[in-house]
């Protein structure tokens, strides 16, 4: 059984390892072809070596800042708001679903309005959010909070939705509660989908926070993404924040991961 574990496990890092050796190879050869295409606007696709380089460089691009210091000064204030979106959002998404799962009249009168909010793009929501609330600040988690709301609510709910007619016979056939039914069958049945769905959405508020600072300023790495974009400053900056928030991304996932494992003994390996 042990050594059928160690075989998967080294074909899993095999796998990881030959998928980023590809992707590798396939970006240093596209910054090969976008360097010996002549373009205007000039675009640049740096060479890996390159970024990395500009990620340790001292040199100022911004005030008395390095690349990689005013990307961290900027990432503070755009991952505080997408983290409070996103457990904002997450807990708001189980609640609307355990409440549709518990009343379906409730279900069919909110679903239709849940998937009409999450049908409207961003760059039209920004607005809206803004002139409601009056303050950036609260828009923006707001706006990460809606983005990762609807994730998680049609991820738990579906995951309220599997439980088996057998395990329902079963409880009723041991005289428990309705509330028994809910903490010892349906949460635990309903908690893989539950944490699906904060993956899914713990890097969507991460996005909708850099495209909010975009677009409505006030710092962040949106608005640093902007400045180099339009050569206000070192192009490699554009790149350390795109590596950057893929980086915190994946860190989030395995993070979440983690908190699945913990709270769910069934997962955990002896």
């Amino acid at each position: 059984m042990r050594e059928k574990m160690l075989n998967i496990g080294n074909k899993k890092w095999f796998s990881a390892v030959f998928w980023i050796l590809l992707l590798l190879i396939i970006w240093e050869i596209s910054a090969i072809v976008v360097a010996n295409t002549k373009r205007i606007p000039e675009n640049i696709l740096p060479h890996l070596y390159q970024i990395i380089m500009a990620a340790f460089s001292g040199e100022k691009v911004s005030g008395e800042l390095s690349a990689s210091q005013a990307v961290l000064t900027s990432a503070g204030q755009t991952l505080l708001r997408g983290f409070l979106g996103f457990i904002l959002g997450g807990v708001i998404g189980f609640v609307f679903a355990l409440l549709m799962k518990m009343s379906n009249l409730l279900g069919k009168m909110l679903f239709p309005y849940l998937m009409l909010i999450q049908l409207i793009p961003v760059l039209g929501l920004a607005p809206i959010i803004l002139s409601i609330t009056g303050d950036i600040n609260v828009s923006r988690v707001v706006i990460a909070a809606i983005l990762s709301f609807y994730p998680v609510a049609t991820n738990t709910l579906y995951g309220f939705k599997s439980v088996e007619k057998e395990k329902y016979d079963l409880m009723y056939i041991y005289a428990a509660k309705k509330h028994e039914i809910y903490q010892k069958v349906l949460i635990p049945a309903a908690m893989p989908y539950f944490f699906i769905g904060l993956k899914i959405a713990a890097p969507m508020a991460v996005t909708a926070s850099i495209l909010v600072d975009t677009l409505q300023g006030d710092g962040g790495l949106g608005c640093l993404l902007s400045q180099s974009l339009k050569h206000a400053m070192s192009i490699y900056t554009f790149w350390l924040i795109v590596f950057f928030s893929a980086f915190i991304g994946i860190i989030i996932s395995k993070i979440i991961g983690l908190i699945e494992t913990a709270v769910s003994p069934w997962k955990r390996r002896p």
